[in-house]
């Protein structure tokens, strides 16, 4: 299987092959302050099945050896890397997937760093559409 995503303008495209190692809801600090989101959903894959097949993302040193990777015209979250704690592995947002309804949170991480009133998000009344 091949999936496919990019950016929010379309300036930055990649694929990738097969299945990821793993989907996980990372509550880091680092993951909030670079999102502006409580909870970032990442896929991890192998480095080697990365393809950017359009566009070239800009990369910045986000924290020491972490490095996170976004479009530099729309500023959409891409990549995410750290060679010290997972070598070989490149962390995909998920949100920036073609069908990221295919790819289900199996866990949580950094979940000592997880907002208190995340633990009750699910019980918030939902709105199908903006009020």
């Amino acid at each position: 299987m091949i999936r496919s995503g990019g950016c929010q303008c379309g300036a930055v495209r990649y694929q990738l092959e097969g299945e990821p190692n793993d989907v996980a809801l990372c509550h880091c600090e680092g993951c909030r302050k670079s999102s502006g989101a409580p909870v970032m959903a990442w896929a991890g894959y192998p480095e080697s099945r990365l393809v950017v097949s359009k566009g070239a993302p800009k990369v910045v040193n986000s924290s020491g050896k972490s490095f996170r990777s976004f479009c530099e015209a729309c500023g959409t979250g891409l990549f995410y890397r750290n060679e010290e704690f997972l070598p070989g592995v490149v962390e995909v947002t998920v949100g920036s997937f073609d069908e990221p309804e295919s790819l289900p949170p199996t866990l949580h991480i950094q979940a000592a760093e997880e907002l208190g009133w995340m633990k009750r998000a699910h019980e918030l009344p939902h709105v199908e559409r903006f009020p």
